[in-house]
């Protein structure tokens, strides 16, 4: 009969890790320490870093690079004027911390910027590292506050 206390894996269904490089005594007969024959691999202390190709010019380099990426580029977590219209209530602090907390920001990424898609017709106090100039412009204008960084380069766009 089936029972709890009796249950047991299908024989055959678990099975040990390989002990390498372990002697005689590891069951895998002893002289290659089942590492197989010569080589950089059956060497201890050996490892050898992923997509390392022994000294052959690599996968990743042998093909054309295009374009130009700016390690130093910030992205930034973006959230429009309409949509903290629609989830704050008057007088209220937007913050990058309120937005993660209450899921309209998903990933905080390298901070927040404000964009001014959309009307404001509450007075808010917006906490934020960019402000397009159209977002900073309708915050005021609805008699709140925008706290934090300057307007960003090219800030004419919205989302």
């Amino acid at each position: 009969m089936l029972r709890l206390d009796n249950l047991r894996p299908t024989p055959g269904s678990k099975k040990g890790r390989k002990r390498v490089g372990r002697g005689y005594s590891s069951g895998h007969g002893g002289h290659e320490s089942g590492k197989g024959t010569k080589g950089q691999n059956s060497r201890s202390g050996v490892t050898v870093r992923p997509g390392y190709e022994g000294g052959q010019t690599p996968f990743w380099m042998r093909f054309p690079k295009r374009g130009f990426h700016n390690v130093g580029r910030v992205e930034y977590a973006v959230v429009n004027v309409g949509d903290l219209d629609a989830r704050f209530a008057a007088g209220e602090e937007v913050s990058l911390d309120e937005l993660v907390r209450r899921g309209i920001v998903k990933d905080p990424k390298g901070g927040l910027k404000v964009l001014g898609h959309g009307e404001l017709t509450k007075a808010l106090v917006v906490k934020a590292d960019r402000f397009s100039e159209k977002a900073r412009e309708k915050i005021e204008a609805a008699g709140g506050r925008a706290e934090g960084g300057a307007p960003a380069a090219g800030s004419g766009e919205e989302a």
